[in-house]
């Protein structure tokens, strides 16, 4: 299965997330969708499960955050992590663990459900991709206008019988690595 990751729209639709997300069965959208219309556009390539981010209004009728179930992986999507998108680069270093903060980290690995194996979100623009614990973390970035000169990007989730595969998509050139894939195992 395919699934779309897209988030902070900011009421932009890209011309090219037709052709990156063709072939995706869902597009989730982490928030700061901006519009209507950008929910329409991306629901004339697959349906599609957004959540509210801070710039929405109540119009839009987003919840703040969904709980789903794909192929038996669940997925949580939210706008905002309950914790600062730094500090999980640094939990998911294995060798920095046991020297910054593991109660914080194991704090906020319980904010998440215990079945949970993915977790989607937005609002930094900044794109993450990481695994930490049992769990694959996954921030597209921004796929609205250029902000903060941070990159332009969308996300793909592959669910496969062994694995979680999620990929960081530049929707235009950009200088700085970005978090290119990421492999979760499951099962077994």
């Amino acid at each position: 299965m395919k699934i779309g990751i897209v988030s902070d729209t900011h009421g932009f639709f890209d011309a090219r997330l037709p052709e990156v997300l063709t072939g995706a069965e869902v597009i989730l959208h982490a928030g700061d969708v901006g519009s209507q219309q950008v929910l329409d556009e991306l629901a004339r390539i697959a349906p599609v499960q957004a959540v509210r981010g801070n710039v929405d209004t109540a119009e839009l009728g987003l919840p703040p955050s969904r709980m789903l179930q794909f192929e038996n992986v669940q997925v949580e999507v939210m706008h905002q992590l309950p914790f600062p998108q730094g500090e999980l680069k640094v939990w998911s270093d294995g060798a920095l663990l046991e020297k910054v903060h593991p109660e914080r980290r194991e704090a906020f690995l319980q904010t998440f459900d215990k079945s949970t194996r993915v977790v989607v979100f937005g609002h930094s623009h900044q794109p993450c991709l990481l695994t930490m614990g049992h769990m694959l973390f996954f921030n597209p970035g921004s796929a609205g206008q250029q902000r903060f000169s941070l990159p332009r990007c969308v996300g793909l989730l592959e669910m496969f019988p062994r694995g979680i595969r999620g990929t960081v998509v530049s929707l235009e050139r950009y200088n700085e690595r970005v978090p290119a894939k990421v492999w979760l195992p499951i099962g077994e």
